[in-house]
């Protein structure tokens, strides 16, 4: 297993801080019991949802602990991508988006890349909502998840999924970090819930055009009883400039509103000059990493 994998420290179970004030962790009923699902990354877990074969994968800390809460962030991969690309950092991601190196605190993450049906995520009658539902069930049954601190990102098609898990298990997630997705692919069930939001997208995207992603960020914006007419900045089509970051005001401090706009086309990984390693691992993180 990798080295980021190793956890800083043992805790028991914990009570931290979070920015709404001090929120005592929600173990899952896998705590403390002996673990089926850690080993390899590369192993392939197997559920059958709605009579179809459906697969995930996981990375677990190598010195899991069995009686600590860890969050649980979902890592969605885009159309025509998979869960393999994800993990191992090929086909343009990050390894698992690039958010494990930055896990320094004591609560640490354990992974999960799903597979789409033929290599997205059309949640046809809303089975892939089914799925990742399946998915959490199968997962928190054997590991000590914290059930307050479950996260979902993706790029393309994997941020359209993880804006529609937002829609319709609002009140199961803490979070998303919607990178260039799309309000209609995916679809968006309820979508009345609130849920903190970070959404990124480049003005030059003439994948996913932009409007979408500001069309996503405006609905949590209202459902997270942010200040209305906010007009968050965003650079011009080839101004050179990298990113331009707006923290919405007047929302919920338990959801907040982030919205990251690029000079650049349809990528997960946009680059600032002179950098060799894009931003949105960190803004991702920095994002998640707030809620304890």
């Amino acid at each position: 297993m990798q080295g980021w994998m190793k956890r800083l420290t043992p805790t028991a179970l914990l009570i931290a801080s979070g920015i709404g004030g001090v929120i005592a962790a929600k173990p899952s009923s896998g705590c403390g019991n002996t673990p089926t699902l850690t080993g390899s990354p590369n192993i392939a877990h197997n559920l059958t949802v709605n009579g179809k074969a459906r697969s995930f994968y996981l990375g677990v800390p190598e010195n899991y602990d069995k009686d600590h809460p860890y969050r649980l962030i979902f890592t969605l991969h885009a159309l025509g991508g998979t869960a393999s690309q994800v993990i191992a950092g090929t086909g343009g991601y990050y390894v698992w988006y690039g958010i494990p190196p930055l896990v320094n605190d004591t609560i640490g993450a354990i992974y999960v890349a799903p597979d789409g049906l033929n290599n997205g995520w059309a949640n046809q009658g809303g089975e892939d909502v089914t799925f990742i539902s399946e998915v959490i069930k199968a997962v928190e049954a054997d590991l000590c998840i914290d059930q307050n601190l479950r996260f979902s990102t993706g790029f393309s098609y994997g941020g359209a999924m993880s804006y529609s898990l937002a829609c319709s298990l609002g009140e199961e997630l803490r979070a998303v970090a919607v990178l260039s997705g799309n309000p209609q692919i995916s679809g968006c069930a309820g979508g009345t819930a609130p849920v903190a939001y970070y959404g990124q997208h480049g003005v030059g995207d003439n994948i996913l055009p932009i409007d979408g992603g500001r069309e996503m960020r405006d609905r949590f914006a209202k459902n997270n009883g942010c200040e209305a007419a906010q007009n968050p900045r965003e650079p011009s089509v080839g101004s050179g400039v990298a990113h331009m970051r707006t923290t919405y005001s007047g929302c919920s401090a338990e959801h907040p509103v982030v919205w990251v706009a690029f000079d650049g086309s349809h990528t997960p990984t946009p680059l600032e000059s002179g950098f060799n390693q894009s931003f949105t691992p960190t803004e991702t993180w920095e994002f998640f990493s707030q809620f304890k």
